[in-house]
C-alpha cells in the first residue's frame, strides 16, 4: 500500500500541511496494516521509526517480571507512537499493541526530524504534544502518591470522560473500558474497580447501560477527588 496526501490529512502533527507538502512527505512513508492485538513495537527495541495511527486502536504498555501489564495510555486515529525513540535515539520504552484492526504509517527517524527542521507548524504540534504527555505522567505520578484507590478510580473515570461530555455535567463513556483496563491504568486489581464502580453507581454518580458508562455527576466526582487532594 503505498500512502498518498491523503492517507495524511487526519495526522495531527501534519494538520497544518498542504496537500502538496502532505503528498511529498507520504511518499516517503510506508503504510501497514496491523490485526488486532499484533504488537507494533517491542519494549527496549533499538529501532527509531515514527508511527501515525491512520485508523485503528492501539495501547502502550509495559509487562513486568512478574507478568503484571501496566497500561500507560490507547491511541487512536491521527495519534503518533515511537518519537521518543526517534528524538533521544534510545531503546523502546514501552511496547504497543494493537486493540483493533490498525492502518499505521511509519517514518524514519531522519525523515522526521528533515519535517520538524523544514515545516515549523510539525515542530511546534511535537512540542505541545510532548507537553501534553509529561503533564498528564505527572499527574498521574501524584495521583499514585497521594490517592488511594478509590479516588484513582475516580480520577481515571474524569480522564475518560474529558471528551465525551453531554451538557455541563453529564458525560458518556462510550464504549466503557473492561474493568481489567482500568485496573491495569491505576495500579489495582479488577475486583477493585467492580467494586467502586458498584459502589458509584448505588449512589447515583453513573449509570451502567449496556457497553457504557454515563456520569450523571461530573461535578460531584470531581469533588470528591479534590476533597482528597486538599484542592
Amino acid at each position: 500500500m503505498q500512502p498518498t496526501a491523503e492517507t495524511l490529512a487526519g495526522i495531527e502533527l501534519f494538520r497544518n500541511l498542504n496537500a502538496e507538502e502532505r503528498g511529498a512527505l507520504a511518499s516517503r512513508c510506508q503504510l501497514h496494516q496491523f490485526p488486532q492485538n499484533r504488537v507494533v513495537v517491542h519494549e527496549q527495541d533499538e529501532t527509531n521509526d515514527v508511527y501515525f495511527i491512520v485508523s485503528g486502536l492501539v495501547r502502550a504498555t509495559l509487562i513486568s517480571l512478574s507478568g503484571k501489564e501496566v497500561a500507560f495510555r490507547d491511541m487512536g486515529s491521527g495519534e503518533v507512537f515511537g518519537d521518543l525513540a526517534a528524538i533521544d535515539n534510545m531503546p523502546r520504552s514501552s511496547s504497543v499493541v494493537t486493540l483493533q484492526d490498525s492502518v499505521i504509517l511509519s517514518m524514519s527517524s531522519g525523515v522526521f526530524w528533515e519535517v520538524m527542521e523544514i515545516h515549523p507548524s510539525v515542530a511546534t504540534t511535537e512540542l505541545k504534544r510532548l507537553t501534553a504527555l509529561i503533564r498528564l505522567l505527572s499527574e498521574r505520578v501524584f495521583e499514585f502518591s497521594t490517592l488511594g484507590v478509590r479516588n484513582r478510580i475516580h480520577a481515571e473515570l474524569l480522564r475518560l470522560a474529558k471528551d465525551h461530555t453531554r451538557g455541563d455535567n453529564i458525560a458518556e463513556i462510550n464504549p466503557a473500558p473492561k474493568h481489567a483496563d482500568i485496573a491495569s491504568r491505576i495500579s489495582t486489581h479488577r475486583e477493585a474497580v467492580t467494586r467502586e464502580l458498584n459502589h458509584l453507581e448505588h449512589a447515583g454518580i453513573i449509570e451502567r447501560p449496556s457497553g457504557a458508562i454515563i456520569i450523571r455527576d461530573m461535578a460531584r466526582l470531581a469533588d470528591m477527588v479534590k476533597e482528597v487532594k486538599g484542592e
